[in-house]
């Protein structure tokens, strides 16, 4: 009895810390869904020029929230690499990645190493991203010319070149 007592005690211990891990958890919010307009930012890429939501209007813009580190954005940077070299010559398309805090070494450093020449901005805080949503990456808003977000992809699943390519044409 003894032995089932303190297997008892113990099990109550893992599960009442793993209840307190949960509430500790942030929670996701979506800041951003469909139908929104694009919130109002303004960042510096990396060629030193300025993007910021009034530079994008009246043109379909691909927004893409990663972090170097991130696995799954390791899968889908250059799946997006792809749809930059579609439309990069493209006046009407618009495509730049913005790193969930981040700095400048690093990810001018993982660009060199996988050959990656999509436009970015280094955002050593999460203040841009918060705009869209508290938690996750990668995260692709693709909005319309009238700055309406149209499409959002996440990792659940990976979207696809045929994926993005449906949605930037839909919105053309």
């Amino acid at each position: 009895m003894t032995f089932m007592f303190r297997i008892g005690l113990v099990l109550m211990l893992v599960l009442g810390c793993i209840s307190c891990l949960q509430d500790d958890a942030p929670k996701a919010e979506e800041r951003v869904r469909v139908g929104d307009k694009l919130p109002r930012f303004d960042v510096v890429m990396n060629d030193g020029s300025r993007l910021s939501t009034s530079r994008l209007e009246g043109k379909v813009s691909v927004l893409v929230f990663f972090s170097t580190g991130c696995p799954d954005c390791r899968k889908e940077l250059p799946v997006v690499q792809q749809l930059y070299d579609i439309y990069k010559d493209n006046a009407e398309v618009e495509i730049a990645c913005i790193s969930r805090a981040e700095g400048e070494n690093s990810i001018k450093a993982y660009w060199q190493e996988q050959g990656l020449t999509l436009p970015y901005s280094a955002q050593t805080d999460r203040t841009v991203y918060e705009l869209f949503c508290t938690t996750g990456i990668p995260r692709i808003y693709i909005a319309s010319p009238s700055s309406t977000v149209q499409f959002i992809f996440t990792d659940n699943p990976l979207a696809t070149l045929d994926d993005l390519r449906q949605a930037v044409a839909s919105c053309l």
